[in-house]
């Protein structure tokens, strides 16, 4: 009887590692991402690192992971590093506009304007109602000299979120008809 309430026990030890009362990778990284987010928010930007990593050693295309680690370096002002990052995370999922928004704002910081421009459209496609990519989009284009599209994007910002209508100039005047342009 002994014997027999052995295997028992040791045949229910087998069954439940079999039976998936061990934890997935995913669910791993899942725990994994939730303390490191929780770290992030907390200030803990070392461990918040280091546990996104984790994170990644479990799901190598985790987005939210890439994103976060973009987030840290941007942060800490190393924009080379967080634009690699915010692409890891696109490369994962190209429509993740929290990347594509953050990587438009480095673009255009770094003085790619027509790539930041074509980031934010992405974003606005992606996302009709994200407001910010919508205001940033019309900065954009205001500063390439597109100023009817600019406009049009400006108003959507507004419309979408009244709030930011204080952070929108008023629209250039338009040069007198037969002035000289000024260089």
């Amino acid at each position: 009887m002994r014997a027999a309430s052995i295997i028992l026990v040791v045949l229910a030890v087998v069954l439940s590692g079999a039976c998936g009362l061990g934890k997935s990778k995913e669910e791993l990284a899942a725990e994994a991402l939730q303390r490191g987010l929780e770290a992030h928010f907390d200030g803990r930007l070392d461990e918040a690192a280091a546990t996104y990593h984790e994170v990644l050693d479990l799901e190598p295309q985790n987005k939210y992971a890439f994103y976060n680690l973009g987030v840290i370096e941007d942060t800490a002002g190393r924009r080379v590093t967080a634009e690699n990052f915010y692409r890891l995370a696109l490369a994962s999922d190209p429509n993740f506009v929290p990347a594509l928004f953050n990587l438009a704002i480095i673009r255009n910081a770094a003085g790619a304007v027509i790539e930041s421009i074509d980031i934010y459209r992405r974003a606005t496609e992606v996302d009709p109602s994200y407001a910010e990519a919508h205001l940033n989009l019309g900065f954009a284009l205001r500063s390439v000299g597109s100023e009817l599209e600019a406009q049009a994007a400006l108003t959507r910002a507004v419309e979408l979120k009244p709030a930011l209508a204080s952070r929108v100039p008023p629209a250039p005047e338009p040069a007198p008809a037969g002035a000289a342009a000024v260089p």
